[in-house]
């Protein structure tokens, strides 16, 4: 299997696509979302941050019906969550891009990043970094770390 495609982000929907597609794709066939993404990002209106925290509880209760998308009310109120997050990033930080080189350390990122956003695990968190240009250990390092930490907690 080949790594997913990078992409260039530079706005917070851009940044935001990805995480979506990474919180989304946590569980399901990576094959169904692709699938499915032209939907998704009509019905999260091109992942426009601003638009998507501004969503009343009946466009998500909406959504939670929308056969264009995976209709998984958790991960649709994640994304509305992930959306504030963003946007708080770049006031804080200036940009994305900022907050994601702020923490030298991968794994202290990936802690960060747990915290800030919601359904996003350590795949996640690797996934999307390495999607949006971010380094990233080697996969197959990634996964014995993973395996390591596995290990120790049981």
């Amino acid at each position: 299997m080949e790594p997913p495609k990078q992409v260039k982000a530079e706005t917070p929907a851009d940044y935001l696509e990805v995480l979506t597609k990474a919180v989304f794709e946590s569980g399901m066939s990576w094959k169904v979302i692709e699938a499915k993404w032209p939907g998704f990002q009509e019905a999260f209106h091109g992942f426009d941050p601003e638009r998507i925290v501004s969503f009343s509880p009946d466009e998500i209760d909406a959504l939670t019906g929308d056969p264009r998308i995976i209709r998984n009310r958790r991960k649709i109120e994640s994304t509305v969550h992930n959306a504030a997050a963003m946007l708080e990033l770049e006031r804080e930080f200036g940009s994305i891009r900022a907050y994601l080189q702020s923490k030298p350390e991968f794994w202290d990122l990936v802690k960060d990043m747990r915290k800030r956003f919601k359904h996003v695990g350590d795949f996640g968190a690797y996934y999307f970094l390495y999607v949006v240009g971010e380094p990233v250990p080697a996969h197959e390092e990634f996964r014995a770390k993973l395996l390591e930490g596995a290990t120790k907690k049981g």
